[in-house]
């Protein structure tokens, strides 16, 4: 692949529109948190029957599990049509990407809330979950029914997301009683479902930092779950982000997800890892569209800003930094274009290619936020040209979906490894 196809460029093309319609007028409301992104994506699954066809894709899917499950041969594989199982939207993987480029190159905190509530929340469901835990909560997420949460993150782990993980659970009886807090959770203060990793008490691993990792699917409303306000950060305003808090939360094997403590393909970590890739890809098609958007202010700023009496394009280091953005809109959307053929070829990224997806793209997001802002001057730190909100947001990406400086390590042990 090294270009978009016709259909996507129709998708780019209708999505730009429901963007000028929708969201550019709303982007102050949105940024100041006065305006919801929930009911905004919303409208953007119903207007393009998003919601429609990720429903049709789950019934489908979970079909097949239920004919497997009763000993019936499914009349498809869940291959067929390049489905991995995993996923919804499989075989929609370029007019996704166009979709989430295209959006966060306007407002990447919508991206950010529909990603982890789909891509995160829903896919793990799907990967770990039993057949009725499924039934019980995928259809729901990806239809926008419900929101979800993806728990990890916790205030002193940081980096050490299961070393330094605090959070646990003890049996008691045929349920388990969850404690600890999150925090930095994408949706937490308004998810309706929310998936929290937490170590197993057990006192015959007295080393807590190899204590195994369980998942849990909680429903908010629970008894002793508590979800924080949202922060006020530098960037990403319309995407909620808070704490959550668990005191002595009973949770039944039925909200364990795969309803076993010894799951087939490993504990919490591999779960939890296996989303890291696709988090960190996820990450490359969202610098993209910063790029993108940087990339055409720029360009159309430099044509009709006059100093000196000629427009500023002429100036040898406005082309340079025009030429260096360029580059990088060029090498973030090869990196996208190689990952999505290769999903198409069944070889996906591994973690180390995904992280050196991320590191790179994050760092070139971000720096060509920030030369725009250069390049429009005074003009660039107001919020009326918006480039100031691009590079607020663009900044998050080297620390979103893991810091910048923990991909080098991830990086580092994929190369050493061989």
């Amino acid at each position: 692949m090294f270009e978009w196809s016709e259909t996507d460029l129709l998708i780019r093309d209708a999505v730009r529109n429901f963007i000028d319609r929708e969201i550019r007028p709303n982007l102050d409301a949105l940024d100041s948190g006065e305006l919801s992104p929930y009911p905004v994506l919303r409208k953007l699954f119903g207007d393009f029957g998003i919601d429609v066809m990720g429903g049709e894709a789950v019934d489908k899917l979970l079909a097949k599990r239920r004919a497997r499950a009763a000993g019936e041969r499914a009349v498809e594989s869940e291959q067929a049509g390049g489905s991995d199982g995993r996923s919804p939207f499989a075989g929609q993987e370029s007019v996704m990407a166009v979709l989430m480029s295209e959006l966060s190159g306007v407002c990447m905190g919508l991206v950010a809330a529909l990603g982890v509530s789909v891509g995160l929340g829903a896919t793990t469901i799907l990967s770990r979950g039993t057949l009725a835990q499924q039934e019980r909560w995928v259809r729901d997420i990806v239809t926008l029914k419900k929101i979800a949460s993806w728990a990890i993150t916790e205030p002193d782990s940081g980096s050490d997301a299961f070393g330094g993980m605090k959070t646990h659970v003890k049996r008691d009886g045929d349920d388990y009683l969850l404690n600890g807090q999150k925090t930095f959770i994408t949706n937490g203060p308004y998810a309706d479902v929310l998936i929290v990793y937490a170590k197993l008490e057990e006192d015959a691993v007295t080393d807590r930092r190899e204590r195994r990792v369980l998942t849990f699917v909680l429903d908010k409303g629970m008894p002793g779950l508590v979800q924080g306000k949202p922060f006020k950060k530098m960037g990403l305003h319309s995407s909620p982000t808070g704490e959550l808090f668990f005191d002595n939360v009973r949770v039944g094997r039925d909200r364990l997800l795969g309803e076993t403590e010894e799951h087939r393909g490993g504990d919490g970590r591999e779960s939890a890892r296996s989303s890291f890739t696709a988090e960190r890809v996820g990450v490359a098609i969202l610098a993209l569209g910063v790029i993108n958007e940087c990339h055409r202010l720029c360009v159309d700023y430099a044509k009709t800003r006059r100093l000196w009496g000629q427009e500023i394009g002429r100036f040898q280091l406005i082309q340079l930094k025009l030429a260096k953005m360029e580059i990088a809109r060029m090498n973030v959307q090869n990196m996208v274009f190689n990952t999505l053929e290769r999903g198409r070829a069944g070889k996906p990224p591994t973690l180390a290619e995904a992280s050196a997806m991320k590191l790179y793209a994050a760092e070139a997001a971000t720096e060509v936020a920030m030369e725009a802002v250069q390049l429009f001057g005074g003009n660039g730190y107001m919020t009326e040209y918006r480039v100031e909100q691009l590079a607020r947001d663009a900044k998050s990406l080297m620390i979103y979906a893991g810091s910048n400086e923990i991909q080098v390590t991830h990086i580092a042990k994929g190369l050493l490894a061989h």
